[in-house]
């Protein structure tokens, strides 16, 4: 599978401020909290560009139909210009 960041990237210490439980937690179930944290940071990412993406898209079909629809039938202010 593709991924959309570079994974042979420098890994490097941030800081972060979690929930303590919710650490304990996450920490019971997996040795690499990290990975995880990365793995989750990377879905989120790839699901605000899916989401970023379809906006543009449903923006991009709402200027064309419109555009279509003033080709067709002309444009709405022409009927109520003074020049």
């Amino acid at each position: 599978m593709k991924s959309d960041y570079d994974v042979a990237a420098r890994k490097r210490p941030v800081n972060l401020t979690l929930n303590e439980d919710l650490v304990n937690q996450a920490k019971g179930l997996t040795d690499n909290l990290s990975q995880v944290v990365e793995s989750l940071l990377s879905g989120y990412l790839a699901k605000s560009r899916e989401e970023r993406l379809a906006k543009h898209q449903a923006v991009e079909a709402t200027v064309k139909l419109w555009n279509d629809f003033n080709a067709k039938s002309g444009s709405i202010a022409d009927e109520y210009s003074s020049l």
